[in-house]
């Protein structure tokens, strides 16, 4: 069975981004490779900070919109709610 995902990632200046994807290693890696072009590989936006995991595809889209809709402070008060020091979670991301 499918496994979907909310994430957000971060740069060094604090910048967020919103995603959602069916495969969480795969889409980290191309955006810490740089080698999709667009808003995250022009700023270096690459730092895992924040995810949620979905059974059904409509939630993570949904869950995304909500994210994307939420001003900063908002975002930054569930990112430090479950990850205070802002870590990059894929440095241990294990989900194979």
């Amino acid at each position: 069975m499918a496994t979907y995902f909310v994430y957000i990632l971060s740069n060094k200046r604090g910048a967020l981004y919103v995603g959602v994807t069916n495969d969480l290693k795969r889409r980290i890696d191309e955006h810490k490779s740089g080698k999709v072009p667009g808003y995250t590989a022009k700023y270096k936006i690459n730092r895992l900070i924040y995810f949620e995991s979905f059974k059904y595809i409509n939630d993570a889209l949904s869950t995304e919109k909500y994210l994307k809709g939420l001003l900063r402070k908002k975002k930054l008060e569930l990112i430090r709610a479950v990850n205070p020091t802002f870590r990059d979670l894929s440095e241990d991301l294990h989900l194979d």
